[in-house]
């Protein structure tokens, strides 16, 4: 990792930055108390950027590529709770309020370009400006509202009910994620994707 200030790239990463959803509406003097604090990541497919279980967390900016959001058993079965792409962000928020371990990991998907930076110094910046913390939470509970939408998807539509609600909610990532992840998210097996996929399903 590199901090910012200190990237080759730094200048064409200040104007991606001013892009994402989290700090679009941030002026630059606010951006720029923030830069000391980050770091550039770039990671490849399969990389942790946060493990589940731990206490150390961080806040993520996505400037190129796509995250996962995974949760997995004592014998290792994952389950992918979401996909964050380009301007999103990622963040384990509501478990520092907690004052829990983080409950899920996230995860390379493809090669990736984040911003990271401990979340201890973006809590407290948020907490000296209450319009960037209300509009940061509202993301924060959009982001839960949309994992338990999905987990309901899972129970109640079938398999080719999942996949026409994955592609007419997401269809910029349809052909960007792995078919094998994205099998995995809406609980399919590869196959079954294939199949819908070349019946003309997705």
């Amino acid at each position: 990792m590199t901090l910012l200030a200190n990237h080759p790239e730094r200048n064409v990463i200040r104007l991606e930055l001013k892009h994402n959803e989290v700090l679009k509406e941030l002026d630059d003097v606010d951006r720029e108390q923030l830069e000391p604090y980050m770091s550039v990541f770039d990671g490849s497919k399969g990389d942790f950027l946060l493990y589940q279980g731990v206490r150390e967390m961080e806040q993520y900016f996505i400037i190129d590529g796509i995250l996962k959001r995974v949760v997995s058993n004592q014998e290792g079965k994952e389950m992918i709770l979401r996909f964050a792409d380009k301007n999103d962000m990622e963040t384990s928020y509501a478990a520092w309020r907690l004052g829990t371990p983080t409950p899920y990991g996230i995860v390379c998907v493809t090669k990736v370009r984040v911003i990271r930076m401990p979340l201890k110094e973006w809590v407290a910046f948020l907490d000296a400006r209450p319009r960037a913390k209300a509009a940061f939470e509202l993301v924060v509970m959009r982001v839960m509202s949309e994992i338990m939408a999905h987990t309901i998807t899972l129970h109640l539509l079938d398999a080719p009910g999942r996949v026409h609600r994955f592609v007419r909610k997401h269809p910029d990532l349809v052909d960007r994620i792995p078919q094998k992840q994205l099998a995995s998210y809406l609980n399919l097996s590869a196959e079954t994707l294939s199949r819908l996929r070349h019946a003309g399903k997705i």
